[in-house]
C-alpha cells in the first residue's frame, strides 16, 4: 500500500494544517474542523474500505459533534479576558471625571471626555465645572456632580 496516497493520511495532513491555520489565525474555531478531520483519518485508518462517501459524511458528522461540545465547553468554561471591556467604551468611562463644555441644562449638555466631546445628562453644571460620568443611555452620558470638600 502507498502511504502516500492513502486517504486517512490525507485528512490526517489536512488536520495539521488547519491546526496550523487556527494557530496563525486565532479564532477558537478551525481547530474544531482540525479535529474533525483527525478523526476521520483515524476512522479512514480503522475502515480502508471507506469510501470518499462515507469519509465525507464521517468529517461533516465530527464537524458538527466537534462545534457542538466545543460551544457547550466555553459556555460553561468561559475564557476569562484580561480587559472584560475592552470594545466596551462607555463601559470605561464610568468613574471618569471630566470637564462640562456645554453647560447641562434640563434637557442636556456636552462634555469633554479625553479629546472628543459628548453628550451628558444630569443636574445643572455650567461651563468648566467638573464632573463625574455614572452611567450612560445609549451615547448619552450621565453624570453627577463631584463632592464638595467642607470648608474649615
Amino acid at each position: 500500500m502507498d502511504w502516500l496516497q492513502h486517504p486517512a493520511l490525507l485528512w490526517l495532513i489536512g488536520a495539521v494544517l488547519l491546526g496550523i491555520v487556527e494557530l496563525a489565525v486565532p479564532g477558537v474555531y478551525i481547530v474544531f474542523f482540525a479535529i474533525a478531520a483527525a478523526l476521520t483519518g483515524l476512522l479512514a485508518l480503522l475502515l480502508p474500505d471507506l469510501g470518499l462517501a462515507g469519509q465525507l459524511v464521517g468529517f461533516a458528522a465530527w464537524s458538527v459533534a466537534a462545534v457542538l461540545i466545543g460551544k457547550r465547553w466555553y459556555h460553561d468554561f468561559p475564557v476569562a479576558s484580561a480587559d472584560p471591556m475592552l470594545n466596551d467604551r462607555i463601559a470605561r468611562m464610568i468613574g471618569q471625571v471630566v470637564t462640562v463644555v456645554e453647560p447641562i441644562d434640563e434637557n442636556a449638555g456636552r462634555v469633554r471626555v479625553g479629546d472628543g466631546e459628548w453628550p451628558a445628562r444630569g443636574p445643572l453644571a455650567a461651563a468648566g465645572t467638573r464632573v463625574r460620568i455614572t452611567g450612560a443611555d445609549g451615547t448619552m452620558l450621565r453624570v453627577e456632580p463631584l463632592p464638595t470638600l467642607p470648608q474649615n
